[in-house]
């Protein structure tokens, strides 16, 4: 994790001029709470970086206390929002039952332990709290995936947690009926350099099992090659499979609601 910080870290300052998918699905996230209309005093922002979705939810909670919390200070620094935690979000420095909803946007593929996650989530979240997230599931960066594994059989591209095991997961924390959902969204570039230089800018170049073997120029020119085979109207594509959940931590009559897909 002390990788991944890093990267971050280092991204920071020129993180939101990259991260224009981070931003689209950050707002497709915030969109999905349209339907809560109860009041809710603390939202917690988990992994909420420079801010993209924070500056969201202030808008939205006029009056309610945002809290960001995220483990890359560096990020925070540049968050403009007035209640910033620099923490590790399986170690919630937060008391029981003190939050009413708790977003995060892209932030939990980073997390080694899901299950250690969610009960944390769980335990900070008020009776008939919200968890609501987006994460990137397993064909998210296929292509590139699929060009390496060509090339070797180290890891090179990050894997990511299929919805359904996600789902179980939470179901084992202790949330009531999750629901997930799916969408793939892809980006387009004129080379691979782009991608990669796109994935450094924003801190998302690390893999969290990284084999240490040394790679050299004719294998990434033969990754190169494998990936141009994906080519289509001059484009090269990136594939990103974006999964969207939302469980309540106890039965009541508003965690029947489906939140909205739009």
């Amino acid at each position: 994790m002390s990788q991944v910080r890093a990267a971050f870290n280092k991204a920071s300052n020129d993180y939101e001029d990259h991260a224009f998918l981070q931003k689209e699905i950050a707002t497709r996230l915030s969109k999905k709470l349209d339907v809560i209309t109860t009041k809710s005093d603390v939202i917690l922002d988990l992994g909420a970086g420079t801010g993209l979705l924070s500056q969201q939810l202030e808008k939205r909670f006029v009056g309610s206390q945002v809290i960001c919390l995220d483990f890359a200070q560096n990020s925070l620094k540049h968050n403009p929002a007035s209640h910033k935690i620099c923490a590790n979000a399986s170690h919630l420095p937060l008391a029981d039952n003190s939050v009413d909803i708790v977003v995060s946007s892209l932030m939990m593929q980073w997390c080694p332990d899901l299950n250690q996650l969610f009960s944390e989530i769980h335990r900070v979240l008020k009776n008939d709290g919200l968890i609501l997230f987006s994460t990137f599931g397993p064909d998210t960066l296929k292509e590139l995936k699929n060009s390496w594994s060509v090339v070797d059989n180290e890891t090179h591209v990050n894997t990511f947690t299929d919805m359904h095991d996600i789902g179980d997961q939470m179901l084992g924390a202790g949330f009531q009926s999750p629901v997930m959902e799916m969408e793939t969204l892809t980006l387009t570039y004129q080379t691979v350099t782009d991608l990669l230089r796109d994935l450094k800018a924003i801190g998302a170049q690390s893999v969290n099992a990284r084999s240490k073997a040394l790679m050299g120029k004719d294998k990434f020119k033969l990754m190169v090659e494998m990936y141009e085979s994906y080519r289509q109207d001059g484009k090269l594509p990136a594939t990103y499979e974006v999964i969207y959940g939302h469980a309540w931590k106890k039965t009541s009559e508003i965690g029947v609601i489906k939140l909205s897909n739009n």
